[in-house]
């Protein structure tokens, strides 16, 4: 099943369940999403819950906002994260703090989703990772979904949840098809938030990445496994906030080193945070060599495909960044 057919099933389902959710956004309707993501749904359920809206993401971010208090389960999709600026005072202001300010009484049960990240020559205004914005901000929740499984599963984990949900996805990642197994065709099938997913054990080194990242760990831990370099474990993170320490702690104890991979810029990124959280953990003491970061470049996006291909981690990248940490001691 492709990325986008996991995503829609998702929507499907909930929306079929639970007649309090609803999706809008530009051109989810007539046009069955920008990316073909909500393909069907308009002639499923009608307008009165799948409804196309103007070119005003701040406009119908709000409007989501406020049915979400008053009880209804949207599901607001921007067509890029990077659109999403227009909007963040209602998802940071609005949704994301309105359940502590009111000493929990008004809830905020809304999804928000829509592609994040380098998209393929779309310049540096459609070319950022939100990760790390959205995942600084108390209140929210925030998912990257990578495979097929982890779409599906986060999205309907989202839906049903009564707290704000950021649902970052790739747009590179739409049309690529995953297997998935029988648990998860289920319309039961959940993936939980805040756990993440060791995707390959290993033993010498811990590689963590999220999103269209943890493709190309996985790529470059068997490209060194069979070159007898090392065995390497690979953590899919799924969620960002909450992040799951915990898995990722027992996995340094284990391997007793550590590399962090992501597209987006590497200052105050979700390595920086990882790397924090290590520091300050029972795993620093089992570290055999610094924390590395592997990241997109601290640069804005080049238009360029020759400098948009070397602005952003890949396999090759990756393996070497491995093997350079395997050979590097702390204190050395």
């Amino acid at each position: 099943m492709t990325v986008r057919d996991a995503l829609n099933s998702a929507l499907e389902e909930e929306m079929t369940a639970d007649e309090k959710v609803y999706l809008l956004g530009e051109e989810v309707g007539q046009y069955n999403g920008a990316y073909k993501v909500s393909k069907g749904l308009l002639d499923k359920f009608g307008p009165k819950r799948v409804i196309d809206t103007p070119i005003t993401e701040s406009g119908f971010c709000g409007l989501a906002v406020g049915s979400a208090f008053a009880g209804l389960k949207p599901v607001c999709e921007f067509m890029t994260w990077n659109f999403a600026m227009q909007a963040i005072d209602q998802i940071v202001n609005s949704a994301a703090k309105t359940h502590y300010m009111s000493g929990g009484n008004v809830d905020c049960p809304i999804t928000f989703r829509g592609p994040n990240g380098a998209a393929a020559g779309v310049a540096a205004q459609h070319s950022q990772c939100f990760a790390a914005w959205y995942g600084s901000v108390p209140g929210l929740k925030v998912v990257s979904p990578w495979n097929s499984e982890d779409a599906k599963g986060l999205l309907k984990a989202a839906i049903r949840d009564p707290n704000p949900v950021v649902v970052l996805e790739n747009e590179l990642m739409y049309g690529i098809s995953f297997p998935m197994s029988e648990a998860a065709l289920s319309k039961d099938f959940v993936v939980e938030i805040g756990k993440a997913k060791i995707e390959k054990a290993g033993t010498d080194i811990t590689i963590v990445a999220h999103s269209r990242s943890v493709g190309f760990a996985l790529e470059a831990a068997q490209l060194l496994e069979k070159e007898g370099i090392c065995s390497a474990e690979v953590i899919n993170l799924r969620s960002i906030r909450p992040l799951d320490t915990e898995t990722i702690i027992n996995s340094v104890k284990k391997t007793n080193r550590l590399v962090t991979v992501e597209g987006g810029w590497p200052q105050y990124g979700v390595g920086s945070e990882i790397c924090a959280q290590i520091m300050e953990s029972e795993a620093f003491d089992h570290l055999d060599a610094p924390v590395v970061r592997v990241t997109g470049a601290d640069v804005p996006t080049p238009y360029a495909q020759n400098l948009e291909a070397f602005a952003f981690p890949d396999t090759e990248v990756i393996a070497r960044v491995i093997k350079r940490t395997l050979n590097k001691k702390i204190g050395a």
